[in-house]
């Protein structure tokens, strides 16, 4: 497929021809389709969204730098999401880029920089992680906790009288697992 082609699909084709486009390019390694890919994790159709996830996932070509600089996107879905995909590709070089995410002004986007950094084990973040308990969205406080159990961080009784504050199911059974983890 042609790059005039597949730019043509990924701007006005149906939500099965961009699936389709999106899963002949798993491998692709040029720059500009892997671009076209990343922008499609903001698409409007969640199901085109999960492919083009996959799709960069699945990437077994050296695509992080790419990635990474998505991170400074103007658009929250491509910055969250380009953190998960690189947090699911194992790669521990964003874990900085994807640090500096947990200051985001995007609660969403804070959340995913959150739970990429869990699942990368990224103890180096550990005091990031550990100021967003006092974030003012209650998804970033849940996984910011979830991280820092993640990364196997002690939580201190100042920060279990914090969160216990929220009354939030969630966030007291993090705490509980928190508490059977120190």
């Amino acid at each position: 497929m042609s790059d005039e082609k597949v730019s043509k699909i990924f701007e006005s084709g149906t939500k099965e021809e961009k699936i389709y486009a999106l899963e002949s390019f798993v491998n692709t390694n040029d720059p500009l389709t892997i671009n076209k890919i990343i922008s499609k994790l903001d698409d409007s159709d969640i199901e085109v969204r999960g492919e083009a996830f996959s799709s960069l996932v699945l990437n077994e070509n050296n695509i992080s730098n790419l990635l990474i600089q998505n991170l400074n996107s103007e658009s929250k879905n491509i910055r969250g999401y380009a953190a998960l995909v690189l947090a699911n590709r194992r790669n521990s070089d964003a874990i900085s880029a994807i640090t500096n995410l947990t200051k985001d002004q995007s609660g969403m986007v804070r959340a995913c920089a959150l739970g990429a950094l869990g699942y990368l084990k990224a103890k180096q973040s550990s005091k990031e992680i550990h100021e967003c308990f006092l974030d003012s969205n209650l998804e970033v406080k849940k996984c910011a906790l979830k991280a820092a159990i993640d990364i196997g961080d002690k939580i201190s009784n100042e920060e279990i009288k914090e969160l216990s504050m929220e009354n939030d199911p969630e966030i007291e059974k993090l705490l509980g697992q928190a508490r059977v983890n120190s």
